[in-house]
């Protein structure tokens, strides 16, 4: 049982889950074009006294806005069902793949117990993938209305981004290896009853969970000095070169942390998909 079976047996469920999640993020992406060109038309209102029409873009703003959560909703309200069926299905492919080779007790509900990672990936970080690529690319292009040297510099800092998270997986994916090594003895040793040996069996998952956490702050920590970077160089191009109005400001600074704010996603999402990546090479033969 691997990533792309279960992909593949249920793909049209999950693509009308993905399908609301990317009409949320695609809603999210754009309303702060419209925000911007909304909140010039109030100022040019109500304080250059200018006669200008806000109904417009206030409808069309709120529009936006509510496609957002219309997508959100919708998302939110397939998946549970979606991913419980999904669950209930590969665990029972994995126990009667299980039985059929005679493997243990043990190792059958351990293995079943592991496969549920599957399951996290395609209701949690899947859509967290579908948001980060939606996000940066999309604040990318979007900057690029507003100037092309602000969206050069972001495409310049996605470089060495995609560089360190490179390496962070391959640090991780062993360590994750161990992990799965140890979680697949969990129920041979909790029917032994040996206290000595549960006890050794936590502890040995304590070094591959703190050398994982330690990369990924790593991994945290240089990219968020790195979009430090970009944001004030972006700030003063936004404002002390190409002066733009109020409305145009707030838009740029929050493509910008819808920018920044992709990328705390980055390590979590790296974890679980070099997690699933290992899953795949354990139970890849494990398809009833």
């Amino acid at each position: 049982m691997t990533i792309t079976t279960i992909v593949k047996k249920f793909k049209y469920p999950i693509a009308l889950v993905l399908s609301f999640v990317l009409l949320e993020n695609i809603a999210w992406i754009i309303e702060p074009t419209f925000f911007g060109k909304l909140l010039d038309a109030l100022i040019d209102k109500f304080y250059d006294k200018e006669q200008v029409n806000y109904i417009l873009p206030l409808v069309i703003w709120i529009f936006v806005y509510l496609l957002n959560v219309l997508g959100g909703t919708l998302h939110r309200l397939f998946s549970g069902k979606v991913y419980a069926k999904i669950t209930a299905d590969t665990a029972t492919n994995v126990i009667a793949y299980s039985k059929k080779k005679e493997y243990s007790i043990s190792v059958m509900f351990a293995r079943a117990e592991l496969a549920k990672e599957y399951i996290v990936f395609l209701k949690e970080r899947l859509p967290e993938v579908t948001w980060q690529l939606s996000a940066t690319f999309g604040a990318v292009f979007a900057l690029f209305f507003y100037d092309w040297r602000i969206a050069a510099v972001a495409i310049l800092v996605i470089l060495p981004i995609a560089f360190i998270n490179n390496i962070y997986r391959k640090n991780v994916v062993t360590l994750q290896k161990n992990l799965h090594d140890t979680r697949e003895d969990q129920y041979k040793i909790f029917e032994a009853g040996d206290m000595s040996k549960i006890h050794e069996y936590y502890n040995s998952m304590i070094i591959p969970q703190t050398k994982i956490a330690r990369w990924s702050s790593i991994d945290y920590l240089i990219i968020k000095v790195l979009l430090m970077v970009i944001f004030i160089v972006v700030l003063f191009i936004a404002v002390d070169v190409d002066k733009f109005s109020t409305g145009r400001i707030y838009a740029i600074v929050a493509y910008i942390w819808t920018f920044i704010a992709s990328t705390d996603y980055i390590p979590g999402l790296m974890e679980s998909l070099t997690a699933v990546r290992e899953l795949n090479t354990r139970l890849k033969e494990e398809v009833i």
